[in-house]
């Protein structure tokens, strides 16, 4: 490692060359990534409402579906409107009622209850179909340029118009979540650090592994707008630390020599020993993301586990390079940083440890009470503001035709019609249900069949299979229209085995189901690969235990405190935010623990080697906590995606509780548990060879 250093110390300036070149494929990469919108994309391949989906667009050639409402139109301008919303790229059909007969047709005609659910007031609705999938480019491009044709009467729900406006708002608000989270950083960073050029090194190394990271997400392919939003931030604000870790050791290696190589080439050396640990520790809490069967953990666990990977590699080759390149300006800028002296802080958390350690343990009934009390959300919808069109429309649909949302059917095409009308029947007297379609159940007894247009049959009814339309005035993702799900599918099942219910709601009834199966696996994934490495890195089958169990607890009043104040979270928010501050983390507590151990080694009284390990770690812990914080509660508080703004505040809340975890209750586990920590401690390698040493010693004494 030594020889590493000197190596990157002496070809600084090619380091940076190869640093910038690099840069060049990696925003090729960035630019060619495709983004995905759709949540309800990443849910399991084999289970039926995604295979119903792959058939409707394999034999029907339909993928993505919309609720056109249009207001205060005569039946002609629809039809006409109707006529050219036919001719957009990618609409495979659209079902109004001049789909079964002319308009030139008396309304009279029809039967009461279908021109009804096209019908209400002076609204009307249609059903469009695309040949694209929902949150495919061309079918978002098929949104814009429908809604450009209809104007501002008409209004178009789907969850594909929910993507693109999801889409439109996120590419307007990426650019200042990176603004924001860089400018607040950089104020915690220059006057926490002695230097007003070293936030500038900083940011620049961070933001280069940043680029590195988006770009090589072109061999996944796609990544999830989830990811794509927060990647950034969160890689800023979890790999901050080894910036500073490397800046720290090089000042302290610069006061021992003048050899600026030499203090940098151990300065590595000392980074890479100490970022080892917390960094793997992050990656591991992201990685446990990637057993989740709702596939956009995997999305956002590798793009992050890579991320932090590339944090370090940079750490310890391109900003060395800068630091060594930049250092008369360093010089020339340096100030009296911002000091926290720990001193006071520590003696009095040890004075008062047992009251503290009451009041934390405490703690654990409120916080699991507000835990098990947070509501979470799982329709996109909900995540976005009121003033989008989407939004919009999912209202006026309920307004008008006091419709949320449609399930579609896939059921064998021999099913009788006596079948099909007595199966729609009792579809029909499930609560909620606005209605029942089919094709028997668009014509009516008073329509021969023969006047059906033969478009209209093709339209419903393609390789065995027949499409059938539910409607219901149930919110996607309410415990109602999931209870209605489960007896529409009861019913469907009777007459046809092999039917398969898709559709929104469906599918986010098995999100409901699988996430909440996640959630128990990444939990226990996470905290199990997080307390290997602490063992290993600390030598001791107790401290990680009690490093994970302060943890947990910050966790859970994390959460917990939205449980008393209300609010509603996101289903991603509440899965992966207890896996992000764990193994981010947890590296406060073992920094403070590195430090307490070493002083108890040196023969240090438990008492006088806490004070210490506090004191000594407090302002480094609250310089990394505090850079979390200003790096994710700009964009939690600035983001119109509540997806995006809940997870960055929990996150940026979840850095200051897991900071005083660490710093007031910590130190209390170590004076209560210290006899067990030292006996139970097997030692590094080089600890157990001096053990020997001395016990060998001690024998021929003796």
């Amino acid at each position: 490692m030594y020889r590493f250093g000197k190596w990157i110390a002496k070809h600084r300036a090619l380091v940076l060359i190869l640093a910038v070149a690099l840069l060049i494929p990696a925003i090729y990469g960035y630019v060619h990534v495709h983004v995905n919108y759709d949540i309800l994309y990443y849910l399991p391949d084999d289970i039926e409402t995604m295979q119903g989906q792959q058939i409707l667009l394999n034999d029907f050639g339909k993928g993505a579906y919309a609720m056109f409402v249009a207001e205060g139109m005569t039946d002609g301008e629809v039809s006409r409107l109707k006529a050219e919303i036919e001719q957009v790229d990618h609409v495979a059909d659209v079902i109004w009622y001049d789909s079964i007969l002319d308009v030139s047709v008396p309304a009279e005609i029809l039967p009461e209850e279908l021109y009804e659910k096209f019908h209400s007031d002076d609204a009307t609705l249609m059903a469009i179909f695309f040949d694209t999938g929902t949150s495919d480019d061309a079918t978002m491009d098929a949104i814009d340029e429908i809604r450009s044709i209809a104007g501002e009467r008409c209004f178009l729900s789907s969850m594909s118009a929910i993507v693109t406006d999801t889409k439109h708002l996120v590419e307007q608000e990426l650019f200042w979540y990176v603004l924001i989270a860089v400018a607040a950083s950089a104020l915690v960073l220059a006057l926490t650090m002695d230097s007003w050029m070293a936030p500038v090194l900083f940011l620049l190394n961070i933001g280069m592994a940043i680029v590195y990271n988006l770009g090589t997400n072109f061999i996944q392919g796609e990544i999830s707008f989830v990811t794509m939003s927060l990647a950034a931030v969160l890689q800023l604000a979890v790999t901050m630390d080894y910036s500073i870790f490397l800046w720290n050791a090089y000042r302290e290696q610069r006061s021992y020599t003048e050899d600026k190589d030499d203090a940098m080439a151990k300065a590595i050396v000392q980074t890479i020993s100490s970022v080892s640990g917390s960094s793997l520790t992050t990656i591991a809490g992201f990685a446990a993301l990637c057993f989740m069967s709702f596939t956009l953990g995997m999305d956002l666990g590798i793009v992050m586990a890579k991320g932090v990977l590339l944090g370090v590699v940079t750490c310890v080759t391109v900003l060395p390079a800068m630091i060594l390149v930049s250092d008369r300006a360093i010089t020339k800028t340096s100030h009296r940083p911002l000091t926290i002296r720990g001193d006071s802080l520590a003696r009095f958390v040890v004075k008062h440890d047992k009251v503290f350690l009451v009041v934390m343990l405490l703690l654990w009934i409120p916080a699991l009470i507000g835990y098990h009390n947070v509501n979470v959300y799982y329709d996109l919808d909900s995540s976005l503001p009121g003033y989008l069109p989407s939004v919009q429309a999912k209202a006026e649909l309920q307004e008008q035709f006091d419709m949320s949302t449609v399930h579609m059917i896939l059921a064998d095409d021999d099913l009788s019609p006596k079948d099909v009308k007595a199966m729609l029947d009792e579809m029909e007297d499930v609560d909620g249900v606005q209605f029942a379609m089919a094709t028997d159940s668009l014509i009516g007894s008073r329509i021969p069949k023969d006047w059906l247009p033969e478009e209209l049959t093709g339209e419903l009814t393609s390789g065995g299979r027949q499409l059938m339309l539910i409607a219901t005035e149930y919110p996607v993702a309410s415990d109602e229209v999931n209870a209605q799900i489960d007896e529409l599918g009861a019913i469907l099942k009777r007459y046809d085995p092999t039917a398969m219910l898709i559709g929104e709601a469906p599918g986010t009834r098995d999100l409901i189901s699988i996430t909440d199966t996640d959630f128990k696996m990444v939990s226990a994934v996470s905290i199990g690969a997080i307390f290997l490495i602490i063992l290993i890195v600390l030598h001791s089958p107790v401290l990680p235990v009690i490093l994970v169990l302060v943890i947990e607890l910050a966790i859970y009043i994390n959460m917990g405190i939205c449980g008393y104040t209300g609010e509603t979270l996101p289903f991603v928010a509440s899965i992966v935010i207890g896996t992000i501050q764990l193994g981010a983390t947890v590296d406060y507590a073992i920094l403070m623990t590195e430090r307490y151990t070493h002083e108890r080694l040196l023969g240090n009284e438990k008492t006088e080697a806490t004070v210490t390990a506090l004191s000594a770690s407090l302002p480094s812990i609250f310089t990394s906590a505090l850079g979390f914080f200003a790096a994710t509660i700009g964009v939690g508080i600035y983001s119109d995606v509540d997806m995006i703004g809940s997870l960055c505040r929990l996150m940026a809340r979840g850095a200051l509780i897991s900071m005083a975890m660490v710093l007031f209750l910590l130190p209390s586990f170590y004076l209560l548990f210290d006899k067990v920590i030292m006996k139970t401690r097997w030692g590094t390698p080089a600890e157990r060879k001096q053990r020997r040493a001395d016990r060998k010693a001690a024998k021929q004494l003796s």
